[in-house]
């Protein structure tokens, strides 16, 4: 365990946490990387189209079979069991696929990384341009306060918004402020800071179009005076979304800020097959972030590969969340806290 700092610090992308970033040489810095011999990296960077074909036929196969369950069994005691298969799927499952077509890694097809992209992405309530810059960036400065945009967990954060947000209570209002923006032609100040000039005009019509289909909606439930067209697409987005925050909790939460070494930032829990295809492996998480560019699928083997230079990877879940809660807790008085993983001599 270890302390950075006592005091509270702005998370934001327009205040002195960024301009000192800058000046200290973390924005868009060099990072430490794990060796890998070049011939397994390429290998393991091949795209094929296969696995996600197979894996995205079979979430919509599955999305769609809930979704019929959902519709037949409608304000019946069918209709919570339903909901809960599908919203998951829907508002869950969906973000390791917009994750994946958004590095263009899932399919060798661009085409096909863009046609899911894009639908996750409205499934996610992500403007999908503004989103491919905003995690660019977090790629480019992982955790790097006042630079990175994704930091889900800034310090402290009270654990009833982390279980507010299993409902998208937060993220989803941000989204729609950004939506609020994008109907008067802008973005917000902090998008501006990530996404390039040229593509701010992609990301306001996106915007546009992701609000019109919310309108179309509720507009449509109102016509019919039934909640079920929005059961089944829009609050999906809410109430399924339990899953992705249980996910994404266990990647970077409660771990050290401002540093160069994915290691120290990123963590690995070991899952099974079910939990897998639903997260499409990136429960590798370290491994995805010291090489991107790698597939979903190939990630198991690369785990392989840098083992012995990465700290030991959490059993499960449960292991994961025994140090995180914990931590995030001592975080709401000690801001400086963080866990500090094991690194291999």
């Amino acid at each position: 365990m270890a302390r950075t700092q006592r005091h509270h610090r702005d998370y934001g992308l327009l205040g002195d946490e960024s301009r000192r970033a800058v000046e200290n040489g973390l924005a868009g810095a060099s990072w430490r990387l794990s060796p890998v011999e070049r011939g397994h990296l390429l290998a393991l960077m091949k795209r094929r189209d296969n696995p996600a074909a197979f894996h995205t036929v079979l979430w919509l196969l599955l999305l769609a079979a809930s979704g019929a369950w959902l519709w037949a069994t409608w304000l019946s005691w069918w209709t919570l069991p339903a909901a809960f298969v599908y919203g998951t799927l829907y508002g869950s499952a969906s973000d390791a696929r917009w994750h994946e077509c958004g590095h263009r890694t899932a399919f060798a097809s661009k085409r096909a990384n863009d046609v899911i992209y894009h639908l996750a992405s409205f499934m996610d309530v992500r403007e999908p341009v503004s989103w491919r810059w905003s995690h660019n960036r977090h790629h480019a400065d992982t955790v790097i306060v006042g630079r990175d945009p994704e930091i889900a967990y800034p310090r402290p954060t009270a654990l009833w918004r982390v279980v507010a947000d299993m409902f998208g209570v937060f993220s989803t209002a941000a989204e729609m402020r950004k939506y609020a923006h994008n109907l008067l032609g802008r973005l917000t100040p902090e998008e501006a800071t990530y996404v390039p000039a040229r593509e701010a005009r992609a990301a306001v019509r996106g915007g546009r179009i992701h609000a019109a289909v919310w309108v179309a909606v509720i507009s449509w439930s109102v016509a019919v005076s039934s909640l079920l067209p929005l059961m089944l697409v829009g609050l999906p987005s809410l109430y399924g979304r339990w899953l992705l925050v249980v996910f994404g909790t266990t990647q970077h939460a409660g771990l050290a800020e401002d540093v160069l070494d994915h290691r120290l930032n990123t963590r690995t829990v070991l899952m099974g097959p079910v939990l897998r295809f639903l997260y499409l492996n990136m429960n590798y998480h370290l491994e995805h972030h010291m090489y991107p560019a790698v597939p979903y699928h190939a990630l198991p083997r690369l785990h392989d590969l840098l083992a012995a230079d990465l700290p030991e990877p959490y059993p499960n879940m449960r292991a994961a969340y025994r140090d995180i809660i914990p931590a995030l807790r001592r975080q709401r008085t000690e801001p400086g806290h963080f866990l500090a993983p094991g690194l291999p001599a």
